[in-house]
């Protein structure tokens, strides 16, 4: 599907899925992942909230396009954002740097003619050759049987059951964590066998093994109680690459 397509997918027809990107300084990106959003099968809507890019994120999204809608900065805030303007039935939030299969929204689909189910997510794959990319996309199945499910993974909601539990809390780190553990409450969250790419940005260029304690150490005090603002000062070094900074 094309820009065209999706225009014209809003103008005469109310979407099945309401697909919301946050960005944030995301101008090396944000072509790619609109690429492969323009490339999903069925009726939907795109939505790019973004909270203060100044590097041409804007410019991009608004020369392809697509829905934009400024915002104050923070992941979970820009997210929920987007969630009160869609039109969709289902929600599906992507990371500027998490591209999906065309075939993705016809997943999602089927997952939620079972009525049991409020909502899922995907499997993970990490881009890059290096060890950290092959180390994450290990790790993540493995964190996903102790039911930690994170938003690279492309989270996928009814809209019903979003507005049931509140939606995304306006927090700046484990926003994800918080609304899964919520909608778990509400029925069945499940995970779809298809594969979506996330970057591996993160961990380029620098020490992974420093990286990585960094993060499961913030995971650790994120169990223990440590309120997510808290944690957000010490997050901010984590996930900023060395080159660019971006929500991913």
């Amino acid at each position: 599907m094309n820009d065209r397509g999706i225009k014209l997918s809003l103008e005469e027809q109310a979407p099945a899925l309401s697909i919301i990107i946050p960005t944030f300084n995301e101008a090396l990106v944000i072509n790619q992942i609109l690429d492969a959003v323009m490339s999903v099968q069925g009726p939907v809507e795109l939505i790019v909230v973004d909270g203060g890019s100044f590097d041409g994120t804007v410019e991009i999204v608004r020369g392809r396009g697509a829905r934009l809608i400024l915002s104050e900065r923070g992941r979970g805030l820009q997210m929920h954002t987007g969630a009160c303007a869609a039109r969709g039935d289902a929600l599906w939030f992507l990371h500027a740097d998490t591209q999906p299969c065309p075939e993705s929204a016809e997943r999602i689909a089927e997952a939620l003619r079972d009525p049991k189910v409020v909502a899922g997510n995907f499997n993970v794959c990490f881009d890059g050759i290096r060890r950290a990319a092959r180390f994450l996309t290990w790790l993540y199945p493995q964190l996903r049987k102790l039911g930690l499910c994170y938003g690279d993974s492309a989270i996928f909601v009814r809209r019903e059951a979003y507005n049931q539990v509140g939606g995304f809390q306006p927090f700046p780190i484990f926003e994800d964590l918080d609304l899964m553990k919520r909608l778990r409450k509400q029925g069945r969250v499940v995970h779809l066998p298809a594969v979506v790419v996330t970057s591996s940005r993160r961990f380029e260029g620098r020490s992974f093994a420093v990286t990585f304690a960094r993060w499961a150490s913030l995971q650790v005090l994120y169990w223990l109680g440590v309120k997510p603002s808290t944690l957000a000062r010490f997050y901010t070094a984590i996930r900023e690459a060395p080159v660019q900074s971006g929500e991913g």
